[in-house]
């Protein structure tokens, strides 16, 4: 007789996943810190965290109907307080253009489709018909949250800069997708472990387009700073020269031989050495 049976996987599954769930849902919080500081949303987008509180709300409502799943019944209350806070935070600062798109979708998911699609399976159905009917939805929504990142990595590669899709949230998407995908297995819900397999997928990408790009994006910025600095020193170097330029107009250098006015332009022959030397210490820079 086996001392580990798999109700025993399925609760240790379940609170690893739990604890890796309110991970992922801490993955977001330097963004919105960042947020807050600028005062600003800057190109950061509504779409994942809007698409994230329906499926938090809705695996709820699976969790209710098909009963002895505490875990999904405690980490999607937390996901759904992070969610609203998140969403508050981006509606605080957002342009007025986003603060209209995000309005649109939390009526459209959260009070359009989720009340439809309680009112018609509480209604319309019964016992575990229903519970097969709102697993199916869930699974179908579960995927819409792993690809609602493709947004950004679209955006990533068009721009070639990881700076709006951070390595963490990645990371924990992955291993994320890994425990539940045990702990579906482990009760025999396929409604759980399937949507799994594709999150495991899209965190591998989002992970793999990060090392990808991480580097073209240091590239980038490197040759900006050192243009900068050879534009820095050719402004003094033309200063200089102006400088130069007007002292030796005025003054005339008296040769001691023949009593004649040499002008300044005589002396190009210095002007070019310290031209040279302001080019060497430019190209080091």
């Amino acid at each position: 007789m086996s001392l580990v049976t798999a109700a025993h996987m399925a609760c240790l599954f379940g609170i690893l996943g739990n604890i890796v769930s309110f991970l992922v849902y801490l993955a977001p919080v330097p963004t919105f810190y960042r947020i807050c500081k600028r005062k600003s949303t800057e190109d950061f987008q509504s779409i994942p965290y809007s698409v994230a509180l329906f499926s938090a709300m809705l695996y709820l409502y699976y969790a209710f109907l098909k009963k002895n799943v505490v875990m999904l019944i405690t980490i999607n209350s937390v996901g759904c307080v992070f969610e609203v806070v998140f969403l508050t935070i981006f509606m605080v600062y957002a342009t007025k253009k986003s603060k209209i798109f995000t309005t649109k979708l939390l009526i459209l998911f959260n009070i359009g489709a989720l009340g439809l699609i309680i009112g018609c399976t509480y209604f319309l159905s019964e016992g575990n018909k229903r519970v097969k009917i709102v697993g199916s939805i869930c699974s179908a929504f579960s995927l819409s949250v792993f690809a609602a990142p493709l947004s950004i990595m679209r955006q990533v590669i068009k721009t070639k800069s990881v700076e709006f899709m951070p390595l963490p949230l990645s990371l924990f998407l992955t291993i994320c997708a890994i425990v539940w995908f045990f702990y579906g297995l482990f009760i025999k819900d396929l409604y759980i472990a399937a949507p799994n397999v594709v999150g495991f997928l899209f965190g591998i990408a989002q992970t793999v387009l990060y090392a990808m790009y991480k580097n073209r994006s240091q590239k980038i910025i490197l040759p900006e700073t050192k243009l900068h600095d050879l534009s820095t020193i050719k402004n003094v170097k033309s200063h200089d020269q102006m400088q130069n330029s007007s002292t030796m107009e005025i003054s005339e250098v008296i040769d001691q031989n023949d009593g004649q006015a040499r002008t300044g332009t005589d002396l190009d022959q210095n002007e070019e050495s310290i031209t040279e030397y302001v080019e060497a210490n430019g190209s080091i820079v």
